[in-house]
């Protein structure tokens, strides 16, 4: 009989204790919730270039590209920053400390690290621009380190925002080689070597807004395949996509409109943009390049 009261005494002393542990747990988990939060005048985007540092040396214009990087700070308290990052088409969860010292403020903000490309980003509020570094975990990939100095910048769909047409719009990721040949006076035919050529986009991608006219064939059919792709890549870029191709990040991350926010839009096409879409998806198909050469 001593011994079952034993045990019994020994059974609910053991589920007091759970129940203490679980309680304690909660409670922690409640006030990491209602933790106050602060500085919620840095909340929002923070945009700018991404660049490797000036002592890197370059192995090819993959890293010498010019990369937006977006930060989404989310939540701030004493113990917690909550935030994201969103570069060349790769959205990061970003969680880390916010520290302040004679009034400068400093973060370190972690990615989960389950990314090989994953990494810590540094970064010191410098006036109205967070200002700052970025290094990956796994140095034995000599991914170099990038720099970035960030301006807030508020995301707002405008349907009349066109490319900037002080740019040039090549294609330098895509090319081919083309053999110039000469004719000698003996008739036999010389090489004079290869020249690259590029695919180049005209002058109808300033003139064509697919987000605010529905278009019809005879205004897209004799239009170029790449005219066509930047066209309906604009009307995605307006809707803040995050593009992951090169060649459309060569194009957008230099727009200073241009904020990219989220990997999937298509829920947020307008009637005239979806009907659009399908109609540069159907002759874009039969759509031929211009080739031309470039100097780089």
């Amino acid at each position: 009989m001593k011994r079952i009261l034993m045990l019994l005494l020994i059974a609910v002393s053991m589920m007091a204790c759970k129940e203490t542990k679980k309680t304690g747990k909660d409670s922690q988990k409640k006030v990491a919730i209602t933790q106050k939060e602060i500085h919620k005048e840095l909340y929002g985007f923070w945009v700018g270039n991404f660049v490797a540092s000036e002592d890197y040396e370059y192995q090819d214009d993959t890293y010498a590209a010019v990369k937006k990087l977006n930060i989404n700070i989310k939540k701030i308290t004493k113990d917690t920053v909550i935030a994201q990052s969103i570069v060349s088409g790769n959205s990061r969860p970003l969680l880390g400390k916010i520290s302040e010292n004679g009034g400068k403020i400093t973060f370190i903000l972690d990615e989960p690290g389950t990314d090989q490309y994953d990494g810590k980003f540094e970064i010191t509020l410098i006036g109205d621009a967070l200002i700052g570094e970025w290094n990956a975990y796994k140095t034995a990939l000599k991914w170099p380190k990038k720099e970035f100095k960030l301006v807030k910048k508020a995301f707002v769909y405008n349907a009349n925002l066109m490319l900037p047409t002080e740019a040039d719009y090549i294609d330098w990721t895509d090319h081919k080689m083309v053999e110039s040949l000469d004719t000698l006076e003996d008739g036999t035919i010389d090489s004079l070597g290869a020249n690259t050529f590029y695919r180049s986009a005209s002058e109808g991608i300033f003139k064509i807004n697919a987000s605010n006219m529905l278009l019809k064939e005879e205004d897209v059919k004799n239009l170029r395949k790449l005219d066509l792709q930047i066209i309906k890549n604009t009307i995605f870029a307006r809707h803040g996509y995050a593009f992951k191709k090169q060649t459309l990040r060569n194009f957008f991350d230099p727009v200073e409109w241009y904020v990219p926010v989220k990997n999937n839009v298509d829920n947020d096409l307008t009637p005239i943009e979806n009907k659009n879409v399908k109609l540069l998806d159907r002759f874009t198909k039969y759509a031929e390049d211009n080739y031309d050469t470039f100097g780089r």
